[in-house]
């Protein structure tokens, strides 16, 4: 696959848009680690994946930005879902439309949700206060990784970043990712175990430039 052709799409996503980021989000995230320890049923794992990335991109409430990057024949290769500054964490409003979709991700396999309110919960205890954009989702369809999908989202996000003097967070749960967000600035901030058996999850913190 070639890079030339991909370009970025700003504007407004309609929701079939939407429909179509949530599934790249749920093929790319399919064989991670966290989610492959939530959902070891491959047929359950997708289709939670696909419900909570719908979810999250349909609702992401007020402050936030959604970013995709398309092929030349405008198939979506990847995208991302930005929380810009002072809108993490999301309004009450949007929580409370994400919850439905939420629920039904995790309705076939009950003792996930509580693992992953567990996460949730550590997650948030960490989260800092500085003024920051908040990527939520990175995602590239497997098919198209690698040929510099991702570094588009990221740049693109970046110079907003940067312009406005703020920092960035991130967090992962894959450690290779690392490496990959360090050539953006972000550092390891926390390392976390929350369900102890699970995998790690890591937060990442840019300053401000």
């Amino acid at each position: 696959m070639s890079s030339s052709g991909l370009h970025l799409d700003t504007q407004v996503h309609s929701r079939n848009d939407l429909e179509r980021g949530a599934r790249v989000c749920a093929r790319a995230f399919f064989d991670d680690p966290f989610f492959s320890y939530l959902w070891a049923d491959d047929r359950h794992r997708l289709r939670a994946l696909h419900l909570i990335h719908r979810a999250l991109l349909v609702h992401l409430g007020d402050g936030g930005r959604i970013v995709t990057v398309r092929d030349s024949s405008d198939q979506m290769l990847g995208i991302a879902a930005w929380l810009t500054t002072d809108h993490y964490p999301q309004g009450v409003r949007a929580q409370l439309a994400q919850l439905p979709g939420m629920l039904r991700a995790f309705s076939r396999t009950p003792r996930s949700f509580a693992k992953g309110q567990t996460c949730l919960t550590a997650l948030a205890k960490v989260h800092p206060h500085d003024a920051q954009w908040y990527l939520c989702v990175l995602a590239t369809d497997p098919p198209a990784q690698r040929h510099g999908v991702g570094t588009l989202l990221m740049n693109e996000g970046l110079g907003h970043i940067d312009n406005e003097g703020v920092g960035g967070y991130l967090e992962t749960q894959k450690p290779e990712n690392l490496a990959y967000y360090r050539r953006f600035g972000y550092e390891l901030r926390d390392t976390l175990t929350p369900l102890g058996d699970g995998p790690a999850l890591y937060t990442m913190w840019r300053a401000p430039r």
